[in-house]
């Protein structure tokens, strides 16, 4: 069976390769239970992601303990993905990153309207902005839990970005796709005021993402629960 670990190495490394996460920002985490304890892997806090080896990422139960001598210390974010998994069983993965647009939208703390009907990838008509609050906090994680209600995607104020999916290769998908909407989007606003599609426009995309091929319904699992937009 693969180690799912060398996976979560690699999706790291090609989120870090595609500039969602310069430096040694963001953090990437898949659910595995071990010894049937329900918990996850994350990647460690302050190591580069070209050096990541597969004995250095920690495993941290769903009550948030890890072994200090198995692995690195967990990213300071481990509550943001612990609560994740913790609260949505439809959670296999997840992706933080700082990415520029992403992060340049967050300091703005605005929300993404739906200025494309591409917002509707994600969920909803908008993809939320949850407020500010100091990284690796409770607060942090509870404020993008609430973003991230019925949702796949949100910003975090004066932060960057969280997208959650079913497994590794989808979060790294949404996350590109994520930072290309909100790189279109300040685009869209240097030129004027985006126009932005109507709430009947947007409840006929989520409709039609329902049936889109190549598997994207995975990212508005939420919107398949909902007769409208939540």
């Amino acid at each position: 069976m693969p180690d799912v670990r060398r996976e979560l190495i690699a999706v790291a490394q090609s989120a870090a390769s595609a500039g969602l996460m310069p430096g040694r920002s963001g953090n990437v985490s898949c659910r595995f239970d071990k010894d049937e304890q329900p918990g996850f892997y994350v990647t460690p806090s302050g190591m580069a992601y070209e050096d990541l080896t597969v004995d250095a990422i920690p495993w941290v139960s769903l009550s948030g303990e890890w072994d200090e001598t198995e692995g690195l210390r967990p990213s300071s974010e481990w509550r943001l993905h612990r609560d994740l998994y913790a609260n949505r069983p439809d959670v296999g993965a997840a992706l933080h990153a700082h990415s520029p647009y992403a992060t340049a939208l967050a300091c703005l703390r605005r929300e993404i309207p739906p200025f494309h009907y591409m917002i509707a990838r994600f969920g909803g008509d908008t993809v939320r902005c949850a407020p500010y609050a100091p990284f690796g906090s409770q607060a942090l994680s509870n404020g993008a839990a609430e973003a991230l209600r019925d949702r796949s995607a949100c910003l975090l104020a004066n932060h960057g970005m969280v997208v959650c999916a079913s497994d590794l290769k989808t979060a790294l998908l949404l996350g590109q796709e994520l930072e290309t909407l909100c790189q279109q989007y300040a685009l869209a606003c240097q030129i004027g005021e985006p126009s932005c599609l109507t709430p009947e426009e947007m409840t006929d995309a989520l409709a039609r993402f329902q049936t889109y091929s190549h598997g994207l319904a995975d990212g508005n699992v939420f919107a398949r629960q909902h007769e409208g937009i939540p």
